[in-house]
């Protein structure tokens, strides 16, 4: 492995780093100063106390910025906190119901679920059936349906109510 390679895979070719006998020059206010030799380039670097920075490698000859590399990976570095503060990170909780589900544990359930879509969530809601119960998946189908309009108002369908094998599935995210 050369050095050119192992400063490739941290970032940019820097100083005396630089392969290339030959470098297009831009100065630090963008401005292009011409074709240099690598060591013309880096003592016109050294003489302004910045560094030469290859950012163009695959060019011919390749493009070296004079530049503070410090104040440059300090810059990219807040340019990505900045994207990454700005991602919207989400979790898919999941609500296990029964077809034969009383009335104070449905509402439990239905707290829980606008609890989790408040805190901008998404919920699948799982139910299972359990031996018999498969042949009265209709009713399973009414519990998702009125666990559908009781959240209407604060949550939008991501997928229709789906029998899958013994289960009944349902997503719903937050609006």
């Amino acid at each position: 492995m050369n050095k050119s390679s192992k400063t490739s895979n941290r970032g940019p070719a820097i100083n005396e780093n630089i392969s290339s006998n030959k470098v297009r020059v831009v100065s630090e206010k963008g401005e292009m100063i011409g074709v240099l030799s690598r060591e013309e380039a880096l003592s016109k670097a050294y003489d302004q106390g910045l560094d030469l920075v290859e950012v163009s490698p695959n060019a011919n000859p390749p493009v070296c910025k004079i530049i503070d590399y410090g104040k440059y990976r300090y810059q990219l570095q807040k340019k990505q906190a900045e994207a990454k503060k700005k991602q919207k990170t989400f979790e898919v909780k999941e609500v296990k119901i029964r077809p034969g589900i009383e009335e104070h544990d449905y509402d439990v359930k239905l707290k829980s679920i606008q609890r989790f879509l408040n805190d901008g969530d998404k919920v699948k809601i799982t139910l299972r059936f359990r031996g018999r119960e498969m042949i009265y998946h209709k009713k399973g189908l009414e519990v998702l349906k009125k666990l559908e309009t009781a959240v209407e108002t604060q949550a939008k369908i991501e997928q229709l109510p789906k029998l899958e094998g013994r289960q009944m599935t349902m997503v719903v995210a937050p609006r």
